[in-house]
C-alpha cells in the first residue's frame, strides 16, 4: 500500500474550514475584549495564513504583523514577510532582535544553537506581547497541529499566544488552506524553517517530513491506531515508534502550568470562570 494514501484523508473543504477559522477569531477576540490583533510574521507558510484568516476575520487595518530578525535571519524570509504585508495591506513593523539577545549569548559562550533558538523564540513573544499592550491588539498564535503534537515549539516562546487559530490544523492542511486562501506559491512551497541559522530546516531537525509525520499522526491521534495498526498500513516502526515518543515526551508543552490542589476549591480544577462554560 503506498504510505501517502492517507493523505486523501487529511483533505479538508477548504471554504468551510475558512469560515470556521474566521470566525473563531473574530468570536474569540471580541469575547475578550478586543478589536485588534498582533502576529509575528516569519515569511513562513504558518504565520502568512494566520495573517490572511485573522486579516479576513478582523480587518487588515486591525491586524499588526512584526517581522523580528535576528543577524542570521534569511533574507528570503524577509522578503516573504513583506510579501504578506503588502499583499494583505495590513499594519507592520520591523523590531531586531540581534541586541536584545546576544547580551545573554555572550554571558553564556558555551550556549547552544538550540539555547539560543529557545531565546530568540522567548524574545519575540516579548516583543508581541509589548506591541499587544501598545496597539491593542490580542496575540495571534501561528504553530499547527503537527507542530503542537510534536511539540516543536519553544515553551513560552512561539507557542504562548492568546488564541491558536491553525493548531487543528495539520501541516498538509496548512498548506491545502493557504493555496486556497491565496497565500503567495513562493511562501507554501518553500522548505519549512524556523530560521534560526543558515541552512536550517524543520525536517532535517526531525529526521522525517511532514508528510510522513501527518499521515502517522493522524492515524495514532485522529482514527486511534495503535503502534502496531499503523507499522500495518505501511510505515516504518522506526518512524512510528519516534514520532510516538516525540507526542509523548512533549505533552508537558501543551498544558498549562499544573496547580497544586489544597483547597476545596482550586483555580484549574473546581473553579472556571462562566466563559469557560461557553457563558
Amino acid at each position: 500500500m503506498p504510505v501517502d494514501v492517507f493523505l486523501d484523508k487529511l483533505r479538508i473543504n477548504t471554504d468551510l474550514a475558512r469560515r470556521v477559522l474566521a470566525a473563531f477569531i473574530r468570536d474569540e477576540t471580541t469575547r475578550a475584549g478586543f478589536e485588534r490583533a498582533v502576529l509575528g510574521i516569519s515569511g513562513g507558510i504558518d504565520s502568512a495564513l494566520t495573517a490572511y484568516l485573522t486579516a479576513d476575520a478582523l480587518g487588515p487595518e486591525n491586524v499588526m504583523g512584526v517581522w523580528m530578525p535576528y543577524r542570521t535571519s534569511s533574507p528570503t524570509s524577509e522578503q516573504h514577510a513583506r510579501l504578506v504585508f503588502d499583499n494583505l495591506g495590513i499594519q507592520h513593523q520591523t523590531v531586531d532582535i540581534t541586541p536584545m539577545v546576544e547580551p545573554l549569548f555572550a554571558h553564556f559562550p558555551e550556549i547552544t544553537p538550540l539555547r539560543k533558538g529557545n531565546v530568540m523564540a522567548r524574545q519575540r513573544m516579548i516583543v508581541l506581547y509589548d506591541q499587544s499592550a501598545a496597539f491593542r491588539g490580542l496575540v495571534m498564535g501561528t504553530s499547527n497541529k503537527t507542530e503542537t503534537l510534536l511539540g516543536y515549539t519553544t515553551l513560552f516562546g512561539d507557542n504562548a499566544a492568546a488564541l491558536l487559530p491553525i493548531a487543528d490544523l495539520y501541516k498538509y492542511q496548512v498548506r491545502q488552506l493557504a493555496r486556497a486562501m491565496g497565500v503567495p506559491e513562493a511562501i507554501v512551497d518553500k522548505p519549512p524553517t524556523a530560521d534560526l541559522w543558515p541552512g536550517q530546516t524543520d525536517e532535517a531537525e526531525l529526521g522525517y517530513t511532514y508528510d510522513e509525520a501527518d499521515q502517522v499522526l493522524y492515524l495514532l491521534v485522529d482514527r486511534r491506531y495503535t503502534l502496531d495498526e499503523v507499522v500495518r498500513a505501511g510505515f516504518s516502526q522506526k518512524l512510528v515508534e519516534l514520532v510516538w515518543r516525540t507526542v509523548r515526551i512533549n505533552q508537558f508543552k501543551r498544558k498549562p502550568p499544573i496547580v497544586a490542589k489544597v483547597s476545596g476549591r482550586s483555580v484549574g480544577h473546581d473553579f472556571l470562570y462562566l466563559r469557560d462554560w461557553g457563558v
